[in-house]
């Protein structure tokens, strides 16, 4: 068996296509079969190569590989082949409308009740109308005949799919530069590149009643293929996902700390029966998949899940696995190893090598100045055996009377700077004593 992901460089992945795209990987590797990495980039005007480069980049991030690698720009030849084919049979038939006009045509339709489907008004043009289109400037798109047979499949998510042929609307396969749309080239390839299994989002179910049709005219087996229309993951706030708009884009989860196996974690399952959890390998997902446990109703994606997920995981990620995704160059083992249990994402980890090893020199408010004084000369001697936290405190809460917030933010503020942060007890015993000390003493004398 063989899948495939076929994005087009128009955007950047965001969590909604990289879910199919991951989907689509992990059933292969769950069923031994194939992964077919086809880049669907014969929209030439909305194409990018920053998009292709992003798309690897992004790929390489989430640690995944390919089987296969195929470019429809690639493969135009053979399109041009197919569309000779089905014009000859008379399953192809050249239309002029603007999309002004095809605009107007639908919202008639959609006024009236109606579906919004093509009237059909490019089979009944006469040479002189098409002349006269021509004469105005205006080229051709191509649309294919469907027939009024019925179609019907047994998906793999939501059971068995029946559409009538005769409530579908002859889809344009040729834009008015000749070009070949998506709905074209990715039945060809997909007949051609012996894809089997086609999982994508439930958008496409419409689509999928058309391909079959279209399969059948370009001399495959509908019967050969098996679909899977996953429920789509909409926003926190119920919004689409769109890479047109930068909507939750890998880019920018990675710039935020996100792992990969945090967002494959919560990729694989969100929309199943199962619970949401890490996992901290690919074998483990791989074994734990079931496409049989994707409900049909849309979820919702939290990014408060995702960075819970992410929290765990990098709870467990050792030294070695961290500087794979994140600058650690400064710090040694035993730093990270204090520090992760402390950690949202990665990139917090900077804010404590900050903290602990940054240059900190913050005036104390007049009215701390002796309480100040009074922690350096009760702070325990080094080296430090142990942290000396609790028994510190004790000894400032009987001496100062002190206690809560007049406690323990002057000490904060002169050890961080900050008013907020990491726990106390647990920055000293990092900073150690000398820098303790220090920081205490500029407070006082600044």
């Amino acid at each position: 068996m063989k899948v495939r992901f076929a994005p087009s460089p128009t955007g950047y992945l965001h969590v909604g296509n990289c879910r199919t795209a991951l989907i689509n990987w992990i059933f292969a590797r769950h069923n031994g079969g194939k992964f077919l990495m086809r880049l669907d980039d014969t929209d030439l005007e909305r194409s990018d190569n920053k998009y292709v480069e992003a798309l690897s980049e992004d790929w390489a991030w989430l640690g995944l590989d390919f089987d296969e690698f195929e470019k429809q720009s690639d493969r135009l030849d053979r399109y041009a082949e197919v569309i000779e084919i089905l014009k000859k049979d008379g399953r192809l038939y050249a239309c002029y409308e603007t999309p002004e006009e095809l605009k107007y045509k639908r919202k008639v339709c959609l006024n009236a009740g109606k579906p919004p489907i093509y009237d059909r008004e490019g089979l009944s043009l006469t040479q002189e109308k098409i002349t006269a289109y021509e004469e105005e400037g205006r080229k051709p798109h191509w649309r294919f005949l469907l027939t009024d047979d019925a179609v019907e499949w047994n998906d793999l998510v939501r059971g068995t799919v029946h559409f009538e042929g005769s409530k579908l609307s002859d889809p344009i396969l040729i834009r008015e530069d000749g070009s070949p749309v998506y709905t074209l080239a990715s039945v060809v390839d997909d007949i051609d590149l012996d894809v089997t299994h086609v999982i994508r989002g439930e958008d496409h179910v419409a689509n999928t009643a058309i391909q079959l049709q279209l399969i059948q005219a370009v001399g495959g087996d509908p019967k050969e293929f098996t679909f899977a229309h996953l429920a789509l993951i909409s926003g926190s706030e119920g919004e689409g996902l769109s890479k047109r708009f930068g909507s939750l884009s890998l880019r920018e989860l990675r710039k935020d700390g996100i792992l990969p196996m945090a967002l494959i974690s919560y990729l694989s399952k969100i929309g199943t029966s199962d619970a949401i959890q890490p996992f901290y390998n690919m074998e483990s997902v791989i074994k734990s998949f079931d496409i049989g446990k994707f409900a049909r109703a849309t979820s919702k994606f939290s990014m408060d899940q995702l960075q819970l997920i992410n929290k765990k995981i990098i709870h467990e990620l050792s030294f070695e696995e961290a500087i794979e995704y994140i600058d650690l160059s400064k710090m040694d083992q035993e730093f990270w190893q204090t520090v992760r249990a402390n950690l949202d994402t990665l990139n917090d980890v900077h804010d404590w090598w900050t903290i602990c090893r940054g240059d900190v020199s913050v005036a104390a408010a007049e009215e701390d100045i002796s309480f100040i004084r009074k922690a350096i000369d009760l702070l325990p001697h080094g080296p430090w055996q142990e942290n000396p936290w609790d028994v510190w405190m004790e000894k400032l809460k009987k001496e100062t009377d002190r206690k809560g917030k007049t406690l323990f933010k002057p000490l904060r503020q002169a050890l961080t700077g900050q008013d907020h942060g990491p726990e106390l007890k647990i920055l000293i015993g990092l900073m150690g004593p000398e820098t303790v000390k220090e920081r205490l003493y500029r407070a006082v004398e600044n």
